[in-house]
């Protein structure tokens, strides 16, 4: 049986670029609307075809937009009067969260006024919102959040999911994963056929919790008919190597596992910081290597690769770091746009659909199908 395609189209129009129209959450990061006006200004300057509804206090939103001329003509402002803040809690803002820039956010792509939306608020009530809004795609039980990775690949990134949707996955999540991350690189990087690998916590066939065994049984089985390779058990080492293009995990062990790399990068580089500035040669040799140092510094700084992509919904959501800067931001949209650009998610529910579900006890999965996050 041949592997579904869902390569990006590159074949030229005669209608010239068509506007991708972004719906963007002006409130929610740790920085401000202010950082995320900047964002969407750098990425307007690199891309003719994108415009954008941002929403939140236009009080305090049009001052802003009205001071980046590279965002004339291409915004839209949707007043929205409250806030989803870190603190709330997701079943919170689900009842009484329809004033929030987020739900708007939100909103706006169901209403198909949008193609997809970027947000740097509250992870958790920011899927609870996109699950019950846009719905999920049929077949999937549990979406994911997929995030890049820096790698030694060519590429030079790895996918990996979940990050942080849910703590929880059986086998058939896991499954779901694979395929739903095979399409995401496939499109994003430009990978023919990629190399899933599950995180375990040995490369041992015999290693492991039951529903991994059974998952690495799923997904080898899958692999012909998905069009991926199947590399068997990685291990956390392997997460940035060669040997892997697409990890799959469960949210708990994911998110962990990026949290942790996120401040060891960040420890490296102030114990580098630290070694230059030590004594006067260490400040000399740091100027002669500048530019290496340079490089180094943009291949791990995490803005460069900012916005995680919720998969599995009915509809394109990209979460921001809430700790996101102007580059930041921007790195997210950019993520957007070119998903939106080689119309991802649909390609996304043509990869689900290609590969039955396993069978599961009926009762069990009609329970947890319409669940919300926790």
């Amino acid at each position: 049986m041949s592997a579904l395609t869902d390569h990006p189209q590159t074949a030229a129009t005669t209608e010239g670029p068509r506007r991708i129209v972004i719906s963007v959450d002006a409130m929610g990061g740790d920085r401000g609307p202010a950082a995320v006006v900047a964002g969407l200004a750098k990425s307007a300057r690199a891309h003719d075809g994108i415009g954008f509804i941002l929403h939140g206090d236009e009080a305090v939103l049009r001052p802003l937009v009205a001071r980046k001329p590279d965002l004339a003509d291409r915004i839209e402002i949707r007043h929205a009067e409250d806030v989803v803040s870190m603190d709330d809690k997701p079943a919170q803002v689900l009842r009484s969260g329809k004033n929030t820039s987020m739900w708007s956010t939100i909103e706006a792509v169901r209403d198909h006024e949008a193609e997809v939306a970027v947000s740097c608020g509250n992870t958790g009530a920011l899927m609870v919102i996109s699950m019950m809004r846009l719905r999920k795609l049929p077949g999937v039980k549990r979406p994911a959040i997929a995030c890049y990775w820096p790698s030694k690949n060519p590429s030079g990134f790895n996918v990996m999911l979940d990050v942080g949707a849910d703590v929880r996955a059986d086998e058939a999540d896991l499954l779901q994963y694979a395929l739903m991350g095979t399409s995401y690189a496939r499109n994003s990087l430009g990978l023919e056929r990629p190399r899933v690998g599950l995180l375990n916590v040995g490369t041992e066939e015999h290693k492991g919790r039951p529903e991994i065994k059974a998952a690495a049984d799923l997904i080898a089985g899958a692999a012909d008919v998905a069009g991926f390779d199947f590399v068997g058990n990685v291990e956390g080492s392997d997460i940035p190597s060669r040997k892997v293009d697409v990890i799959v995990t469960d949210g708990f062990t994911g998110n962990v596992a990026l949290k942790t790399a996120e401040g060891t990068a960040t420890l490296i580089k102030s114990f580098f910081k630290e070694a230059f500035l030590a004594s006067l040669p260490a400040r000399i040799g740091a100027l002669f290597a500048a530019r290496q140092i340079k490089i180094l510094t943009q291949r791990t700084d995490p803005r460069q690769v900012n916005g995680g992509v919720f998969l599995g919904l009915n509809g394109t959501v990209v979460k921001s770091h809430g700790s996101a800067d102007a580059t930041g931001v921007a790195a997210a949209v950019n993520l957007a746009y070119d998903l939106t650009e080689h119309d991802f998610n649909h390609k996304l529910a043509a990869r689900v659909a290609s590969v039955p579900a396993p069978v599961q006890d009926g009762a069990a999965a009609n329970n947890e199908q319409d669940a919300p996050p926790e």
